[in-house]
């Protein structure tokens, strides 16, 4: 009893209202701090293969000798169809594929973003299994032009000469497909959602032939001609999802443990295996997962629960495509062993290094801590908005926290509970859902405009930006005179709304949630003042962190034009599905534009 009693009269405490605020500042900084740590021995794991049915590195690989031969003669045809477009170039490969006795299919596709046309044709036979039944495929990818938009003549040299090789033998129990698509963007996405019958038939057409289910995908990046020094292996999908993790390891114990090929990811060519190198590696990895954008040709293939990833070689060293073409066939010879879809290892993880990575379980925390934050504060707004105010001859001791001042007030007089104010919801709630309505402009805007006018409108729309909550707040303040609850509870909502999607953002695009809620947390803190310079500079300052200048901001270090930056946001959402432009401009815009408005709120 006495401790029940102890606890109701700790709950009536005032200085438990002064907790909130510390609590939600302490979640940011363990949330960063935790993602700090993430790189250190003791909080990062080793990779390791889960699925012992792949056996990587156990088979001897037989690709070289006189396909190399076969390799160059191709590469000298292929150098002929510079000058050719997209269709002609194809009917070579259709003649190149059919006299080495493979099935072959075409297939048209036209997308439009941002006013401009994606259409192309993409190529692709299909190699019947000898042991199988036709129920699941393997899918080898040469897209015509690399990622770097240069044309893959090595690549697609290197998969016509890997076609022929596997034809010839009897140990397949998975029909393999040799995709080459017209670009590494449109043609694999088009060729994936036709194959899964999630396609638009106005714009894609539908597959003439077809095989079993797809276990799994590797895409050959390969445009120079010169030997390589290493290879690049590029995993990052569409969203943020990732292949299952026994791929990258079964890739990278390949190249590395049987064919001697060093391996790097995230474009960390010098990787040194110490803290900084680790931190820089996983970052880039959170940057490309937060984006969303795809990276390659294999990114489509990730969304269907098929495992892919990009083989990029790159650098002058002493190894030759005989080489690259061992590591395909070997990792080929791996997934021929599956009984079943990769399952046991991790789809949810980050990557240290090549050999080095962090589960969810580890990683997930320091998000949920940033989420945590904005869900603190708005329970702590919600319970004062339901507070009376204090009297204004009792104002001096209800806001004394020293242990004099509370001796004294117990000394005179025994606490008196105020009761519950009750909360007017409808203006507070109309306030919110007209900033998170208001914010379907932006997204409409721009996955629909042209890419010429794309710059000029999103620098309108910054300024406009820059003053609507200003204009909101005087709305507010001429027609509807909202109390000091009113902007309590405008900012709980809103903080709520937030608190709440990104929580659950952080289980599908952990990345993405991150970054998102580490750029919101200064909405936490942020509050009106009597002081009118000083209402005006804090939403200057918000201003710096508002999404249109991170835009500018992110835009200027990466030395790309901001035109570019939307157009490849309006291609991603017309193609790939990206959501990201949904979680910029429907989830962080619009909880900045309410954080804003209440901070210019004029005090009685």
């Amino acid at each position: 009893m006495h401790l029940a009693a102890s606890a109701l009269s700790l709950r009536r405490d005032p200085r438990i209202l002064k907790l909130p605020p510390y609590l939600s500042l302490l979640c940011i900084a363990v949330g960063v701090v935790w993602l700090l740590m993430l790189p250190l021995n003791e909080y990062s794991r080793r990779n390791y293969i889960s699925e012992n049915a792949l056996l990587p590195g156990q088979v001897h690989t037989y690709f070289g000798g006189s396909e190399q031969h076969v390799l160059r003669a191709y590469r000298h045809e292929l150098a002929e169809l510079d000058d050719k477009n997209n269709f002609e170039v194809n009917d070579k490969l259709e003649s190149i594929l059919r006299s080495a006795g493979i099935k072959v299919g075409r297939q048209n596709y036209t997308y439009h973003s941002a006013g401009e046309e994606y259409s192309g044709e993409n190529v692709y036979g299909i190699l019947q299994a000898p042991r199988g039944d036709a129920t699941e495929a393997i899918v080898l990818v040469a897209a015509w032009k690399s990622i770097d938009e240069q044309v893959n003549r090595n690549g697609v040299a290197l998969a016509l000469t890997l076609a022929r090789y596997f034809k010839r033998w009897s140990l397949w129990s998975k029909d393999i497909i040799l995709l080459i698509p017209s670009d590494s963007k449109a043609g694999t996405q088009a060729w994936v959602d036709a194959y899964h019958d999630a396609h638009d038939p106005t714009r894609v057409a539908s597959l003439p032939l077809k095989s079993g289910a797809l276990q799994g995908a590797v895409a050959i990046d390969y445009p120079f001609e010169h030997r390589f020094e290493a290879l690049h292996v590029i995993y990052d999908g569409t969203n943020g999802q990732l292949p299952n993790l026994d791929l990258i390891n079964s890739i990278v114990n390949i190249a590395g443990g049987q064919m001697g090929i060093a391996a790097t990811i995230q474009k960390m060519k010098q990787h040194q295996g110490g803290y900084w190198d680790r931190l820089r590696t996983m970052l880039r990895g959170m940057l490309n997962q937060g984006l969303g954008a795809a990276a390659g040709p294999h990114s489509s293939f990730i969304p269907y629960h098929v495992d892919a990833v990009t083989l990029q070689p790159y650098g002058e060293g002493w190894h030759d495509e005989m080489a690259m073409g061992r590591v395909v066939e070997g990792s080929f010879r791996s997934l021929n062993n599956l009984l079943e879809h990769l399952h046991q290892s991790f789809f949810f993880y980050l990557l240290m290094q090549k050999d080095r990575f962090v589960s969810i379980g580890t990683y997930l925390p320091s998000a949920m801590l940033l989420a945590a934050n904005f869900t603190i504060m708005a329970i702590f707004m919600w319970f004062k908005s339901g507070q009376q105010p204090p009297p204004a001859e009792a104002k001096v001791a209800a806001e004394g926290t020293g242990p004099a001042a509370e001796t004294k007030s117990s000394d005179t007089k025994p606490t008196v509970v105020q009761p519950a104010v009750e909360r007017d919801l409808f203006l507070p709630l109309g306030v919110v859902a007209a900033c998170h309505s208001v914010a379907m402009i932006p997204l409409f805007i721009f996955n629909h405009l042209p890419a010429s006018t794309l710059s000029p409108a999103f620098a309108v729309f910054t300024v406009l930006s820059s003053v609507l909550p200003l204009i909101i707040s005087q709305v507010l303040s001429t027609f509807y005179k909202p109390t000091a609850q009113h902007y309590q509870l405008i900012k709980s909502f809103s903080l709520l709304v937030l608190g709440m999607t990104l929580s659950t953002l952080a289980t599908l695009n952990f990345s993405l949630a991150f970054l998102v809620g580490l750029l919101s947390s200064p909405l936490t803190f942020a509050a009106s003042s009597k002081n009118g310079a000083l209402r005006y500079s804090a939403a200057g300052l918000l201003n710096l962190v508002a999404p249109p200048a991170v835009v500018y901001t992110a835009a200027y270090m990466a030395d790309v034009a901001v035109a570019d930056v939307l157009r490849a946001a309006s291609f991603g959402w017309d193609v790939w599905g990206m959501y990201t432009p949904l979680v910029f401009w429907c989830v962080w815009w619009p909880a900045w534009l309410v954080g804003t408005v209440g901070v210019l709120a004029p005090l009685p």
